[in-house]
């Protein structure tokens, strides 16, 4: 059962709840994605330099008490530049993963309650969708989509849509024979309703998990993507577009691509480490 649903043995439900407080990774995890999450949003009031100031007498400086993490090629200050940076690395991520765990449950969920035609319809374009790499299908989609905010989020949740299709139709598959779902037949419930209050709620638990490491999986794909030059257009910034500005000075400035290359390490940690606690706390054959 999952912990959002309201049936349940009270003393399950607690033993989740005990396993979750418990996990170190997790505490963990969820404090370093917090801790992201707060300086991407605090960023205007946080970063000591507008991202987009140049200053010529101050190009490829390196770190010191004014410009904690330097400055790049620009005379822009990277501390500043990496935490306005978070704000768009982030945003996509999420918006990304909320669209393809939405999209992709939603599909999920309707073609393993039917079966049939549809189930055999969806999972046939699922494979074939499965069979690109997540990066290639971005890299491709972007392309014809032109590069924009917009078109990366909507890329980036295209390439999640096929793994929360599968992982929803599974659990739809396992609990439409279930003897709760027969009752609510039985007592006329519509299968919407079915759908949307029992299977759904059921299939929290690994949809949740997953999604915590699709975001990690998201942030990175922009990075990459936005490393070749595929995302929002420069001067704004993002950990990949610092990362490639800095690539051309590698050996005389190497804190240009350090730090960003850190921040994109540290949050996809932290998120791995919120799907490895989640999946150990909402795993039923977990020790109590």
């Amino acid at each position: 059962m999952s912990l959002a649903a309201s049936s349940g043995p009270p003393s399950r439900r607690h033993s989740r709840l005990t396993r979750l407080t418990r996990s170190m990774g997790l505490v963990i995890g969820l404090a370093v994605v917090v801790l992201m999450i707060v300086a991407a949003l605090v960023a205007p009031w946080i970063a000591p330099f507008d991202p987009d100031d140049q200053d010529v007498l101050l190009i490829l400086s390196a770190p010191d008490a004014t410009h904690w993490f330097g400055t790049d090629a620009f005379g822009r200050d990277v501390l500043s530049r990496v935490l306005w940076g978070a704000r768009v690395s982030l945003y996509v991520g999420f918006v990304a993963t909320a669209l393809g765990i939405v999209i992709g449950s939603a599909i999920g969920i309707v073609a393993g309650f039917y079966g049939g035609l549809i189930d055999r319809a969806v999972s046939a374009s699922t494979d074939i969708l499965l069979s690109f790499p997540q990066l290639i299908m971005g890299l491709l989609l972007v392309a014809v989509l032109g590069a924009s905010l917009t078109n990366l989020i909507i890329a980036i949740a295209i390439t999640a849509v096929p793994a929360f299709i599968r992982m929803a139709r599974s659990s739809a598959l396992a609990m439409r024979e279930r003897d709760f779902i027969d009752a609510c037949r039985v007592l006329g419930y519509s299968d919407l309703r079915i759908m949307a209050v029992h299977i759904l709620p059921n299939s929290l638990d690994e949809l949740v998990v997953m999604a915590s490491l699709w975001m990690a999986s998201a942030i990175r794909t922009e990075s990459t993507l936005a490393f070749i030059g595929l995302s929002v257009p420069p001067p704004t910034a993002t950990w990949g577009g610092i990362v490639r500005e800095g690539f051309d000075n590698l050996l005389d400035a190497p804190w240009l691509a350090l730090f960003p290359s850190l921040a994109i390490l540290i949050v996809m940690i932290g998120l791995n480490m919120v799907g490895d606690g989640l999946r150990d706390a909402t795993d039923p054959r977990a020790a109590t």
